[in-house]
């Protein structure tokens, strides 16, 4: 398989929410070449999920504040995550990175700027999170730039 998505967040957390949204569209999308989990807030939990896939590429997204305007989406380099308030998940993404490069070379964290953290989810962050899953679905994540 090609590529493994880790979509994190919480459903009842506003902008959170973005993970599952994503997950829920790409779902029905699912081919070989790539296959969707929905990790909710504990993706801790999927570790043994994304070691059996033994994907060439695992991509993580999840709603990252990153000081950005609401909805705009970066690749977030691996050393400015620790730095990052990612989620409202228990173990900090940093922690998840470094447990699963034991075993993946290729990880991706794709963050979305929220705009709320409670209520329901914004306009501009789902429109984001729709342009996103095409993103994906076109195999175009080069398309996304790194957050300086």
């Amino acid at each position: 398989m090609d590529c493994l998505i880790m979509c994190i967040g919480n459903r009842d957390g506003g902008d959170d929410a973005i993970g599952p949204y994503i997950a829920d569209n790409l779902k029905k999308e699912e081919t070989k070449n790539f296959v969707v989990l929905d990790c909710g807030i504990v993706p801790e939990n999927y570790t043994s999920i994304v070691k059996q896939y033994n994907p060439k590429n695992l991509t993580i997204i999840d709603a990252v504040e990153m000081g950005l305007n609401p909805g705009e989406m970066k690749i977030v380099p691996k050393e400015k995550i620790s730095k990052m308030h990612i989620s409202t998940h228990g173990i900090p993404i940093s922690v998840l990175i470094g447990y699963l490069e034991q075993y993946l070379e290729n990880i991706l964290v794709i963050g979305i700027q929220p705009k709320t953290m409670s209520g329901e989810m914004t306009t501009i962050v789902r429109k984001s999170g729709n342009k996103l899953i095409e993103l994906i679905k076109t195999n175009n994540l080069k398309k996304i730039e790194t957050l300086e």
